[in-house]
């Protein structure tokens, strides 16, 4: 069978009426509107990934692994994030920062209301029409403890409730990456920093963050791929330390809450995001355009059950440039000149240690003296350490301190489902490429979830650079013996990657049971200024094209919903996402056409304009089937898409039914 080559028709429609035969007695299936005698096929103006209600039958639940709409057939949902520039806000000063952090604003985060028909209808033509909608806690608490910030409240009230009109459907990630922007990362406002102690001021300067970042840093070789260092340091690990258990490893770092009662800080912090989040289910849970929420993008342990203090675990923590242990960083913030292990790039391995460099000569401190720790290291007043002033070292006193992880997830499950609502799906998710945790399992898990695990080639990403040659980084990292960690070739990329998807999906229900709960990765993308950038000179995407279609042949052949990283409309060739030097956006707006040119309908060509390797990403799917998907490939460089679905046990003379389509690309 062959399809035009407009975009609009790539989309294979797997249609019909409702083989559900398991749908709650309390709300039966609509019927079809396929079922009317005088029902001609095409006459409605829909599309096979529109999950507006009105195409839905009344929205999408969960049914065991799977998403259904409201006729019973099975969902697979495709989409992007929207977008990595919230991170930061409108009025981000690189070279004032931190400045003033009370008066920042993220209104027209990811883009103003008056562009958002050119963004969603673009999303919809390239059928990634499933959202995970960014917004972190500083766009809402930013001006201090429970000020929140209303008129951003109304304008992703405003711009979500936009989404159904162009077959949109969303879920609100509370996104986070190393805590803060003030400690390197993005999330949480800078006051919480400022709460536990911490010198705006003085973090960057002592080593208990790399912040060149938010200072459009991390383009040049010295500085790629550093900010995720930041998780180990002494800002983002204490802060993540206190925000899951100060109540158990800092007692006596208290503070005064509104009441003026002294309370733990970890009962502050959490306190206070949780009403953060509940501020932002009461502005747009109601929307038919929002399918759930997740409460918290990539959380991170911090010390939390740390296997030393001194040192990280090589395996799961990156190790590049200067990557102090928590011990070197509980000194280095207190003032004290240490001398920290310096990393280098190497092969087979990521790094390898080619020295130690002295840092914080200046004798800078972290903590405020005016602080709630009187300007000493949190960890120090709770006798972890000590300085010995007669030997002039550091001495650790507690080297098992953090080794006891406290249960912090019972009384989180009951206030952010009493949040959301029992109608809302919860999406859950580890920390980026480690398998599904147990705690994630039959056992207290939270009702009506879905596990949103995160997956890049770590090995691209930190090389920036992809060829002929990829390495199973999640083989690496668990024991495999190097030479059978090597592919070859594009069909040994697919091939690895699909290995390593598999392998994420495999440990997922094997921990949240075979079919109990559906699978989606949250995030997954490619650097678009790989191989040195070559492709902004020669405008030719070739390599990049390939890494993409390697990793949507792997999400394809694990058959799981996806929504990439990212959708970027401020991505640009020299600043990409303008984020620790960051450029995952497939869309650039040095190559889009200007608003007054665009077409907003499906089949306007004029939408693709901005758009890079569209060939690898748009791709033909099946959106909805009235049965159950067993397998799925496409094959980019012919156009051939083969589809295997079966149908329920409950309907015998139904049969396994096979489609090989021919799709015509252009």
């Amino acid at each position: 069978m062959s399809l035009p080559s407009s975009l609009d028709q790539s989309f294979v429609v797997i249609d019909g009426h409702s083989l559900d035969n398991n749908a709650s007695k309390e709300q039966k299936n609509p019927d079809h509107p396929s079922l009317d005698a005088d029902y001609k096929p095409g006459s409605a103006k829909s599309y096979a990934h529109n999950w507006s209600h009105a195409s839905t039958g009344g929205g999408i639940r969960i049914q065991g692994r799977h998403f259904v709409d409201g006729y019973g057939r099975v969902c697979h949902l495709r989409g992007a994030n929207v977008s990595g520039c919230t991170k930061t806000p409108v009025d981000h000063v690189h070279e004032q920062f931190p400045g003033d952090h009370r008066s920042v604003t993220f209104v027209g985060r990811p883009f103003p209301l008056e562009e958002a028909p050119q963004h969603l209808a673009r999303l919809r033509r390239w059928g990634l029409t499933f959202i995970r909608f960014l917004v972190t806690w500083e766009a809402v608490e930013h001006a201090g403890p429970g000020i929140y910030d209303r008129e951003y409240l109304a304008y992703i009230r405003t711009l979500l409730s936009m989404l159904p009109q162009y077959g949109l459907s969303a879920f609100v990630s509370m996104h986070q990456d190393v805590w803060s922007r003030y400690s390197g990362g993005s999330g949480a406002p800078a006051w919480t920093l400022e709460l536990a102690g911490f010198d705006l001021h003085a973090i960057e300067e002592s080593g208990a963050a790399w912040l060149l970042g938010q200072r459009r840093g991390g383009h040049v070789e010295e500085e790629r791929g550093l900010w995720p260092c930041g998780y180990q340091k002494l800002s983002a690990a204490t802060m993540a330390t206190l925000f899951w258990a100060g109540e158990t490893f800092a007692p006596k770092l208290q503070v005064e809450d509104r009441s003026g009662k002294l309370v733990s800080i970890q009962q502050f912090l959490q306190t206070h995001f949780l009403n953060m989040f509940d501020q932002v289910v009461k502005a747009v849970g109601d929307l038919e355009g929002v399918l759930g929420f997740q409460m918290m993008n990539e959380p991170h342990r911090g010390y939390l059950e740390i296997p030393s203090l001194h040192s990280f675990d090589y395996n799961t923590d990156l190790h590049l440039s200067h990557v102090p242990s928590a011990f070197q960083s509980f000194q280095l913030g207190a003032g004290y000149p240490t001398q920290v292990p310096f990393y280098t790039r190497s092969f087979p391995m990521p790094t390898k240690l080619s020295g130690h460099t002295l840092l914080n000569a200046n004798r800078i401190k972290a903590w405020k003296d005016d602080g709630p720790t009187k300007g000493k290291c949190v960890w120090q007043m709770h006798s972890v350490w000590e300085w010995d002033y007669r030997k002039n070292e550091g001495v650790v006193l507690q080297e098992n301190y953090f080794r006891v992880h406290p249960a912090t997830k019972e009384p989180w499950e009951q206030r952010v489902r009493g949040l959301v609502g029992p109608d809302k799906l919860l999406f859950l998710e580890p920390i980026p490429n480690e398998f599904c945790p147990p705690s994630f399992g039959t056992q207290g898990r939270v009702s009506n979830m879905v596990y949103a695990p995160h997956w890049y080639d770590l090995n691209a990403l930190f090389s920036k650079a992809f060829g002929n040659f990829t390495v199973n980084v999640q083989g690496l990292s668990r024991g495999m013996f190097p030479l059978k960690a090597f592919y070859w070739g594009q069909k040994g990329a697919r091939d690895n990657y699909s290995v390593q998807m598999a392998n994420i999906v495999k440990h997922a229900r094997e921990s949240l049971g075979e079919a109990t709960t559906p699978v989606i990765i949250g995030e997954c993308g490619i650097p678009m200024d790989m191989n040195k950038k070559e492709a902004f000179e020669t405008g030719e995407f070739k390599w990049q094209a390939r890494m993409m279609d390697a990793m949507m042949t792997a999400l394809e052949r694990s058959f799981v919903g996806f929504t990439l990283w990212n959708y970027n409309p401020d991505n640009t060739d020299l600043y990409g996402d303008d984020w620790n030097g960051e450029n995952f956006s497939w869309f650039s707006r040095n190559r889009a056409l200007p608003a007054s040119l665009l077409g907003y309908e499906q089949d306007d060509a004029t939408l693709d304009n901005g758009g890079r390797i569209l060939s690898s990403v748009v791709r033909p799917y099946p959106a909805k089937t009235c049965g159950v998907p067993v397998r799925f490939e496409y094959e980019v460089t012919t156009g051939r898409m083969v589809f295997e679905w079966d149908n329920p046990p409950s309907y015998p003379h139904l049969e396994f039914a096979v489609i090989d389509i021919l799709v015509a690309c252009s």
